[in-house]
This record gives C-alpha cells, sequence and structure tokens, in this order.
C-alpha cells in the first residue's frame, strides 16, 4: 500500500524560506515511485485543496501554479523515494496543510487517496 509521509513545516515570518519533504513507500514493483508523476497540493482552513506544483517520472520536467512561479522549486531524489518542495519569500498566504501526492495537476484528484496526512505550514508575522 502507497504511504506518502510529509514534513518540515513550520510557522515561519513573511520572507522566510522552508524545505517540504515527502518519504514514499509502498509502491508496487509495478509502478515504482521512480515511475510517478507526483504533485503537491495545500488546503487552506476553510478552503478545497489547491494544486501547487507537478513533477515527470524522472525529474526533468516542472509545473507550478501561478501562486508559486519564482519561489517555489519541486524535485525528487528517486533513489531515495523522497519529493522535496522548497518554498522562498514565503507569504501569509501560503499558509496550509502541505500534501504530496501521485498524478499532475490534471490528475491528482483521482489519487486523493494516497495523499498522506500533510505537514502544516504557517507564515505569520
Amino acid at each position: 500500500q502507497v504511504q506518502l509521509v510529509e514534513s518540515g513545516g513550520a510557522m515561519v515570518q513573511p520572507g522566510e524560506s522552508l524545505r517540504l519533504s515527502c518519504a514514499a513507500s509502498g509502491f508496487p514493483s509495478g509502478f515504482p515511485f521512480s515511475s510517478a508523476p507526483m504533485s503537491w497540493v495545500r488546503q487552506a482552513p476553510g478552503k478545497r485543496p489547491e494544486w501547487v506544483s507537478d513533477i515527470d517520472a524522472g525529474g526533468a520536467v516542472t509545473n507550478y501554479a501561478d501562486s508559486a512561479k519564482g519561489r517555489f522549486t519541486i524535485s525528487r531524489d528517486n533513489g531515495q523515494n523522497t519529493l522535496y518542495l522548497q518554498m522562498n519569500d514565503l507569504k501569509p498566504e501560503d499558509t496550509a496543510l502541505y500534501q504530496c501526492t501521485i498524478g499532475i495537476r490534471t490528475t491528482w484528484p483521482q489519487f486523493a487517496g494516497s495523499r498522506g496526512q500533510g505537514t502544516q505550514v504557517t507564515v505569520s508575522s
């Protein structure tokens, strides 16, 4: 059974940086982590989940929501079965529960059951 465990969230001040990690395990041999496109999504209190960024299986192609462009960088280490999200110049509107999931911008809802518990990011002065 696929398990995704996020970490790295914290309470920070505006302008600061955080690096989120997502440790993946339980992928079947026919569909290893290294073959799975992955996304980060976030959900603020009272709002629907929002796609933030995705990355292809090999790590060469990345995409970002407009709110993340120029500030966030998604990456992955397939040897370590880990997905990352480097977040710079954080803003209060980035406050949310961040989760990693299988899929890309248009497909991640299909894999909603694979999302982990998430890691909380709070940006406040």
